[in-house]
């Protein structure tokens, strides 16, 4: 393949930094393994300063956060970026907002994942991800409305532990084995309540639990918006 052909993907990252490494050497490595040798991604980034970000969460100032993230989408775009990728689950709360702001296609997070699950032919799932992906319909409501999956989450108190552990371990980079345990019970918990995979809604949660750790099928929407880009940028999607 020609590699002026191979699209710019567009990252708009830092949301935790943690987990933009994640989307930087998956696509870079999906990339070598599609065209081989020297190849890698071209890749424009804006990555951002986090702290303000989730002040403006807590605070519930969701205008805010999508003012923000319009002008760095906006960047990606002027820097010849030819579709963006929101790098974190949570953001896509504001993810209309942000493709108003550009004139090239959004890949959406929930959208990549839920093909996947359509195509495995899986039907009811779980959810873990931070209580704004959990508890809201933006998430939720699209994974339902537009590819007809129920969609399990766990009950308001490991809500609270799982929201916990993403934003002072995961966002942190630490990664703690009582963490790691809690969260193999809440995923058995949702299996046991009829979901057939586990949705690994929030991009930190793939540091801390992997296929290897459970017989669940998990499916990381790190890995798979990846993939999803990759596809994008060659061609193949």
């Amino acid at each position: 393949m020609n590699e002026k052909k191979m699209k710019i993907i567009g990252l708009l990252g830092g949301m935790s930094w943690e987990s933009t490494v994640g989307y930087y050497r998956a696509i870079n490595e999906g990339v070598k393994k599609s065209l081989g040798g020297l190849h890698s991604a071209q890749i424009a980034m804006y990555s951002v300063d986090f702290a303000p970000i989730e002040k403006l969460q807590q605070a519930g100032d969701w205008d805010g956060t999508a003012k923000i993230l319009a002008r760095a989408a906006s960047g990606i775009e002027a820097a010849g970026a030819d579709c963006l990728l929101i790098c974190t689950n949570t953001m896509h709360k504001v993810a209309d907002t942000i493709a108003a702001a550009i004139g090239i296609p959004l890949l959406h997070i929930a959208d990549a994942t839920a093909e996947v699950l359509v195509a495995k032919g899986i039907k009811t799932v779980g959810l873990l991800g931070t209580a704004f992906t959990m508890e809201e319909d933006f998430y939720k409501g699209r994974l339902s409305d537009n590819f007809g999956l129920k969609v399990l989450v766990p009950d308001d108190t490991d809500r609270q532990l799982v929201h916990r552990v993403i934003y002072q371990e995961l966002c942190l980079g630490r990664t703690e084995s009582a963490s790691k345990a809690e969260f193999l019970r809440i995923m058995g918990g949702l299996a046991a309540a009829g979901a057939e995979g586990i949705i690994l809604g929030c991009t930190e949660i793939g540091m801390l639990v992997n296929q290897i750790d459970t017989p669940i099928p998990l499916y990381d929407t790190t890995a798979i918006h990846a993939a999803k880009a990759v596809a994008f940028a060659l061609g193949s999607d």
